[in-house]
């Protein structure tokens, strides 16, 4: 009889778990959501003052005025967002391309201080981003005189570690009796990259251009540093010119920042896929 009860209960148990994992997982998503939801419906008030602008989580009346605001207050609202295009997907280009080579040679090729140097990089992933600002700030500004151009917008984000890290698990796990074959066949190593290496790939690198592209969009601090007039800002900080010493215009602003988020919605959820896979790429080496 006791053993019929405990067969009995233990499906009650598991129920009211995962009941209770559910709830709790749903408490957290809309913890999440939450910002972007008032982001999005706080750009569709009037275009007022902070200090004159109703705050709701259910506004009254829906507005389009802040987005006409948003291109109207300044010329230089849509160069903004051209900026931020052209830096993010330069930097994206030019990772995926660097970072693939260098993952190749890492993993493939031997050559005398390798392993040496591959360390030297995973040392420099352990510095904060913040304490290079400095010298960067320095070499680019002072001594290469890249102020306010796309140079210095750029060129500090050309390849990162991290994707140099990705690139080398992921091409790890490439068989390496399949280079030997295209060595064997006359190929040499840049044709072993182009031909081989690239196409079986495809995944790591649509992962690293993901990943680049959206952090170098969302970037705010280094083109504050190396920016000093408006037209050569990207929309991260040309946001900042919606706030004032003693008002901000929290719509319009809003509304900027609806639309800069506008380029990860379609990211995230046309490549999803990718998402998913950039979480377990290059963890296991087979």
């Amino acid at each position: 009889m006791a053993l019929y009860h405990n067969h009995v209960g233990r499906p009650a148990v598991k129920y009211i778990r995962n009941t209770v994992i559910v709830i709790i997982l749903l408490l957290f998503a809309l913890a999440t959501i939450f910002p972007i939801y008032f982001m999005v419906i706080s750009s569709f008030g009037d275009p007022v003052e902070a200090a004159a602008i109703n705050y709701a989580i259910f506004p009254e009346k829906i507005s389009l005025a802040s987005y006409k605001f948003f291109f109207d207050y300044s010329e230089h609202s849509v160069r903004w967002l051209v900026n931020s295009l052209i830096v993010a997907t330069s930097v994206m280009v030019t990772n995926v391309v660097f970072a693939s080579m260098a993952g190749y040679a890492f993993s493939k090729i031997r050559f005398r201080g390798s392993g040496l140097l591959f360390a030297i990089l995973l040392c420099a992933m352990m510095i904060p981003y913040q304490v290079t600002q400095v010298p960067l700030y320095i070499l680019f500004v002072n001594i290469f005189e890249l102020q306010n151009t796309y140079g210095a917008l750029i060129f500090p984000g050309i390849v990162t570690v991290y994707n140099i890290f990705l690139a080398k698990q992921f091409m790890s796990s490439i068989p390496s009796e399949i280079l030997e074959c295209a060595k064997v066949e006359g190929c040499n190593q840049f044709q072993i990259y182009l031909k081989i290496i690239l196409p079986l790939s495809k995944t790591v690198l649509a992962v690293m251009a993901i990943l680049t592209f959206m952090d170098s969009w969302n970037t705010f601090f280094w083109p504050l540093l190396v920016t000093n007039t408006m037209d050569m800002q990207t929309i991260q900080v040309g946001l900042k010119n919606f706030r004032f010493a003693n008002s901000t215009y929290f719509a319009p602003m809003m509304a900027g920042a609806t639309i800069a988020a506008l380029p990860m919605f379609v990211l995230f959820f046309s490549l999803q896929r990718y998402f998913l896979e950039g979480v377990t790429v290059g963890a296991v080496k087979g």
